[in-house]
């Protein structure tokens, strides 16, 4: 039965006939392809610059309200705090008690190595565990996310800040810059929320990060060779030949094993913990406060032997008190201004995509919806202010995320209590940590990074796509063979190149009739389709642009003439129909519409005609206002593959 009898619904799908119609059941009938109906130039840019940045309808929620209730929508979309604070209760703060205690027994030592990572002094790590979390708390929707300094950017951090600074001969200037670049890291997240611009930060694929967060980890892990070890000298450089030669050329003389025996304990029991947490998820806690139980005992042990008179390297001395204002050290003017744009904004950029996929992340789990663009004005606000608050940059954590998750967090107040602590700590227990040995923060944040190498990720992206699994590899080696912002750059640069050789090189295929339908598909697909003889059928799965339109017409026409030469040597008709199905060609442009014209001359000289199945609203208004519908005739464009074919050749398709 041929589609001339199978009306097609807006779904694609064969539906039923009336036979109650003579028309339909004795005549055959042709659905034409229908124009629609002309916008103006205004509404249809209006229609365009809404999907692309308002495409939530943000404002939805102001409709049919009054000036007080919109005002009062408009302070809740900036602070959320306010509309899920009139809902809380009791119940809810027991949960967020009970997690923003455990996330802080997590952050308190992570920061204090995180900080080192950086190359700042360990009480910067703690400031920025004070007051960024308590801005989040007031201006973020996410009610999962931990926020602190992450190993990752820490890293990336302290690597640009050296690449202009030495901390060491210039620690005031260094600090200066850190701060600098902290509030333009928050200047830059806040801009691309705020104009909508949170889009961009997908152009970085999943399979880049992936690489780029496994090269980091490993970098990370190896910079912490200088601590596990106790090596004194110890290069500047994060590539791992740099490092491992640096790690072997110190052996004989520079490693010191009352180190190396703190640091291998402490991880082995940190490793234990974890993996009892894993596997019983209930006893989380214990992976969640072991890091500080660690400190506690190694502290302590370092204390009462004073290993440090040893050669056994601690945090020495800790300062007091709360974050002091920062804003007249920020860079406002001179050299360093722009050096601190350039490290906010790759620091920033970088932050904001581990943050807003872990609040993504989260969220689903949970089932609720987070504002992508409010979480990056609430992230680029807690650090344009932490900066002014002796800050560094600070985002989203995935591991006290998942603590927080697991220890049953109900809102950010958990966030608050983390701060409190925090707060306290600061206040009261910072001279306790001046025993801390360097061995044991380098072993927690070793323990920290190792579920950032996600073997199974990589092996699943080899699976699913080859070119996805360049991209991770390329970031991967990049990071630890060259340097981070490098391994960034290939992580950019391959996420560029895959959208640009998708854009550029669409997909076609031949497409042949599924026997007892008048379904037509990818022949490789369905190897049991068959073709029609005489008929040519091919799928553009792609727009039609520019960067691609020469590509699609010469592929078109080497799938013709491959065509010709098989229907030539098996004495087969000779093909007359060129068919084009035109479902995926979501738009064309003028290069797409010459590229048809060409097409078309092209097949003229042939003696072949050719014919257009299913173009969209978008495709057919273009067709038409170009005159190229004219051009090769109305009666040459068809709803469906079926009807084209019947058109075509309908004894032989009937037939097959």
């Amino acid at each position: 039965m041929s589609a001339r009898a199978h009306p097609v619904d807006d779904d694609g799908e064969i539906s039923p006939v009336d036979t109650s119609s003579p028309r339909q059941a004795n005549t055959p009938y042709v659905h034409k392809v229908e124009v629609p109906p002309k916008q103006n130039l205004f509404n249809e840019f209006m229609y365009t610059f809404k999907e692309t940045f308002f495409h939530d309808d943000p404002l939805r929620h102001f409709k049919d309200q009054s000036k007080s209730k919109k005002l009062m929508l408009g302070i809740q979309s900036v602070f959320p705090v306010i509309e899920w604070g009139r809902k809380y209760n009791l119940k809810m703060f027991r949960g967020d008690l009970i997690a923003g205690l455990t996330i802080a027994s997590l952050c308190i030592p992570q920061d204090i190595g995180y900080a080192k990572l950086a190359s700042l002094d360990p009480k910067y790590g703690l400031y920025s565990s004070f007051v960024p979390p308590l801005v989040y708390a007031c201006m973020g929707s996410s009610k999962d996310i931990a926020i602190g300094p992450v190993a990752v950017v820490s890293l990336l951090l302290g690597t640009l800040l050296r690449a202009e600074i030495d901390p060491n001969t210039n620690p005031n200037e260094y600090l200066r810059l850190a701060l600098t670049s902290t509030f333009f890291a928050g200047v830059t997240q806040a801009a691309l929320g705020f104009f909508r611009l949170g889009f961009l930060i997908d152009f970085l694929s999943h399979a880049a990060v992936v690489g780029f967060m496994g090269g980091a980890a490993i970098t990370i892990a190896l910079q912490q060779l200088k601590g596990f070890l106790g090596i004194n000298k110890f290069t500047k450089k994060t590539d791992i030949i740099a490092v491992l030669s640096s790690v072997i050329s110190s052996a004989h003389h520079g490693w010191n094993w009352q180190t190396i025996l703190i640091s291998a304990s402490f991880l082995i029991f940190l490793l234990i913990s974890k993996f009892i947490g894993k596997k019983n998820k209930k006893l989380f806690w214990i992976p969640a406060i072991a890091p500080l139980v660690s400190v506690i005992i190694s502290t302590f042990f370092v204390y009462i032997t004073r290993a440090d008179k040893k050669g056994v390297q601690i945090v020495k001395h800790l300062d007091k008190g709360l974050n002091p204002s920062s804003l007249r050290l920020i860079y406002f003017s001179g050299d360093y201004l722009l050096k601190g744009f350039r490290i906010g904004v790759v620091s920033g950029m970088v932050a904001l995509t581990e943050a807003v996929a872990i609040g993504r992340t989260f969220a689903a789990m949970k089932d609720y919806q987070i504002d992508g663009n409010k979480e990056m004005v609430a992230l680029g606000a807690m650090n344009v202010i932490g900066s002014m608050t002796s800050c560094y940059v600070s985002t989203g954590s995935f591991s006290r995320s998942a603590v927080n998750f697991m220890a049953g967090c109900q809102t950010a107040v958990s966030n608050i209590i983390m701060s409190i602590v925090v707060l306290l700590t600061l206040l009261f227990l910072t001279p306790l940590f001046k025993y801390t040995p360097n061995a044991i923060l380098a072993a927690i944040i070793i323990n920290a990074v190792i579920p950032l190498v996600d073997v199974n990720a990589t092996i699943l992206i080899f699976k699913i796509d080859k070119l996805d699994f360049v991209a991770c590899m390329g970031a991967f080696f990049g990071v630890i063979f060259v340097s981070v912002e490098i391994g960034l750059l290939i992580a950019v640069g391959i996420s560029f190149a895959k959208i640009l050789l998708q854009v550029t090189r669409p997909r076609t295929a031949i497409l042949g009739k599924i026997p007892g339908t008048s379904v037509y598909r990818n022949i490789n697909q369905y190897p049991e389709a068959t073709r029609i003889p005489g008929v040519l059928t091919i799928r553009v799965d792609s727009a039609i642009y520019f960067s691609n339109s020469n590509y699609v017409r010469e592929r078109i026409q080497r799938w013709l003439t491959d065509e010709e030469e098989m229907v030539k040597a098996a004495s087969l008709p000779r093909i007359q129909f060129l068919i084009i199905e035109m479902s995926p060609v979501t738009d064309i442009d003028t290069s797409g519409i010459h590229a048809l014209e060409d097409l078309y001359k092209s097949l003229q000289k042939r003696d072949i005609q050719l014919v257009l199945a299913n173009p969209g609203p978008p495709v057919i208004n273009k067709l038409h206002v170009s005159h190229f519908a004219d051009l090769i005739g109305h009666d040459k464009i068809f709803l469906t593959v079926a009807e084209a074919v019947d058109s075509c050749s309908p004894k032989l398709s009937d037939e097959v």
